[in-house]
């Protein structure tokens, strides 16, 4: 930080030297275009005395360009330039009659412009410098040692000459002095500024780690509710980068919060606390997350409120393990039934089906008894399979885990899917498998049964035809990534929230069948999001851990 600052104070300093440098070729010019406005008419030498100093200037000029360009000794060229400075005035007051000189005002512009690009001490040396030229240049004229005093020297007397002299020196003297307070004021004033921006710079910095640091998103917006910062956990938990959401709305996180925010202002004002919100929102990868948010105003110092302050968490993992939590419950109670219920309905039911085939066998030919047969045996058998999915859920079975080539399962499948009596000419069927081989360390009935799950839940959403997509690819964080897609009636959300819950069916099945797929991923280890709406179809999107040790080793042997 030291560093940063004496590389900003010289480069401050070479600015200014320049402005000197700058400034001084622009007084020269004015005082020769003035001058020749007072020598026009006059003899060539009083313009050849006007017209020499500018030549001068310019060299010098050209040469302070130079030293300013590839020297690094600023200061010392600065104080070399106010010497040569005193030099060329003192000519000129030498050259011009001294104590009637015009040019002894450009002392005190010397001595007035040293306070400004040098300190305190500087323009005291200055101004005595000054005097002593003028004094010294004065004597000389006056003494004869020179050349010889002029009439004007000689009328007015030695006494009076001398007591001008003093006069312009004490004159020389008090400039420097006022110019060296006002450089000392002016360089604490500095020092102050400084002090205070670098203050002000440190405190920002400290806000920017602290919002950093917070592990919950924030998240600040203007009045309008276009997004103005936001912060690393932010980034984390959406998935978006604050460039790419800077100056959007903030409604594409937390929805229409036009009424939260009136209404936390108004809490402010009358003291009392937010409250928090919960919302639904769409990661960058696609995927959907619960938020519990607060909106909070954020004041000026003059206590107008310039926008808002959003804190955030990702409540999805909360709301997921509160979903397995009552899930669990629910299996707890069905798992304790179970028993009960194979052996109080499969046993009869199976006598009831038996006896009906008797009989169906006894009778000859068809008639509408032997209809009533069929149906309640094809009924009977919808029952035994309402059972049998009803024991899968409440009492699954251990997982044999073994390499799995998932690619090839999904392969499987939908040629499987293809040959089903639910396909009608009005159904597309689509998937996408790479080439290279994708392992997964899982049970491969249970997978496979995923699979037909999911497929078979999306023809259902089909009645009138449509599209099923099903697409196998790597995702981020070594795992891998099934995603299925229809263009079927959709979900409300309220479906979307209650869908892997036993018995809530979407289709008319058993209500059965997405609970036990969501038991089989998470025992795998995977995660799957729903994304849907209502007449625009349907994704699940299903990630696996990926056996990557196993993969790397089959590539290495390919190779």
């Amino acid at each position: 930080m030291a560093l940063d600052n004496a590389i900003e104070r010289s480069y401050t300093f070479r600015q200014r030297l320049w402005w000197l440098i700058v400034g001084r070729l622009g007084a020269a010019l004015f005082l020769f275009f003035a001058g020749w406005v007072w020598a026009h008419g006059s003899t060539r030498r009083a313009w050849a005395q006007t017209l020499l100093p500018l030549l001068i200037v310019c060299g010098l000029t050209l040469l302070y360009w130079l030293a300013h360009r590839f020297s690094r000794t600023i200061l010392f060229q600065t104080r070399v330039q106010f010497v040569i400075d005193i030099v060329l005035v003192t000519w000129l007051v030498w050259s011009t009659d001294v104590i009637h000189s015009p040019y002894i005002a450009l002392y005190i512009v010397i001595i007035a412009a040293s306070s400004l690009f040098l300190g305190p001490r500087d323009a005291v040396i200055i101004s005595v410098a000054c005097s002593a030229a003028f004094t010294a240049s004065a004597l000389a004229v006056l003494t004869g040692f020179s050349h010889p005093a002029t009439p004007d020297l000689l009328d007015i007397g030695h006494a009076q000459t001398v007591q001008s002299i003093g006069l312009f020196d004490i004159a020389f003297l008090v400039v420097g002095l006022l110019s060296a307070r006002l450089a000392e004021r002016q360089s604490r004033s500095d020092v102050r500024l400084r002090a205070a921006t670098q203050s002000l710079a440190n405190l920002r910095a400290l806000h920017e780690r602290i919002v950093e640091s917070i592990r919950s998103g924030v998240v600040t917006t203007d009045l309008h509710g276009r997004i103005y910062t936001f912060n690393a956990a932010a980034e984390e938990i959406t998935g978006y980068k604050e460039a790419d959401v800077r100056g959007q709305d903030a409604s594409i996180f937390f929805g229409d919060i036009k009424e939260i925010v009136a209404d936390s202002i108004e809490n402010t004002r009358t003291g009392n606390a937010s409250p928090r919100f919960e919302a639904d929102c769409l990661t960058a990868d696609g995927l959907r997350l619960r938020l519990g948010f607060s909106v909070s105003p954020l004041f000026s110092e003059t206590g107008d409120t310039t926008g808002t302050v959003i804190t955030f968490q990702d409540l999805t993992h909360i709301r997921a393990l509160e979903e397995t939590s009552r899930r669990q419950d629910r299996l707890a109670a069905i798992g304790r039934m179970a028993a009960s219920i194979a052996h109080e309905i499969r046993n009869p039911l199976a006598a009831m089906r038996g006896s009906i085939q008797m009989l169906r066998a006894d009778m000859e030919g068809e008639s509408s008894q032997t209809e009533l047969m069929e149906i309640i045996l094809r009924e009977s058998d919808r029952l035994n399979r309402i059972i049998s999915d009803f024991l899968s859920y409440a009492r699954p079975r251990s997982i044999i885990q073994s390499q799995v080539n998932v690619g090839k399962l999904l392969n499987q499948t939908f040629t499987l899917l293809r040959n089903s009596a639910e396909i009608n000419d009005s159904h597309v069927i689509k998937h996408e498998v790479p080439d290279l081989p994708l392992l997964a360390n899982a049970d491969s009935e249970q997978l496979q049964q995923v699979f037909w799950n999911l497929a078979r839940n999306a023809l259902q959403a089909m009645p009138s035809g449509g599209t099923l997509r099903a697409r196998l690819q790597t995702n981020t964080n070594n795992r891998l990534r099934i995603a299925f897609s229809d263009t079927g009636r959709g979900m409300s959300a309220e479906q979307v929230e209650h869908l892997f819950e036993p018995f809530s069916s979407t289709t008319g099945g058993t209500g059965l069948g997405l609970s036990i797929v969501y038991q089989i991923i998470r025992d795998h280890g995977g995660t799957i999001n729903v994304r849907s709406r209502e007449g625009e179809g349907t994704t699940i999107t299903i990630d696996l851990p990926r056996d990557r040790g196993a993969q790397e080793k089959m590539s290495g042997t390919e190779i």
